[in-house]
């Protein structure tokens, strides 16, 4: 497994976490600890993706819509 796909999961389970516990009222300290630490761990996530050594094969003139072939771009 990647190293970004990791991060991208711990950052996931640590806000699904932190939704729950403020749903359920409890661990106040605990919400709040996460509260604070959330922007960094954000960052943190975004930086880890971008940083990712992930190549692309596809450009955006190849595969303008994946989904919708018909709204492919004509750059005729």
């Amino acid at each position: 497994m990647k190293n970004y796909l990791q991060v991208v999961g711990i950052v996931t389970g640590i806000l699904i976490v932190f939704v729950t516990l403020i749903q359920l009222e409890v661990a106040i300290p605990l919400i709040w600890l996460i509260f604070i630490c959330g922007p960094g761990l954000i960052i943190w996530m975004v930086w880890s993706v971008l940083v990712a050594n992930v190549e692309v094969k596809e450009t955006f003139e190849d595969c303008w819509y994946q989904d919708r072939p018909d709204l492919n771009r004509n750059l005729a």
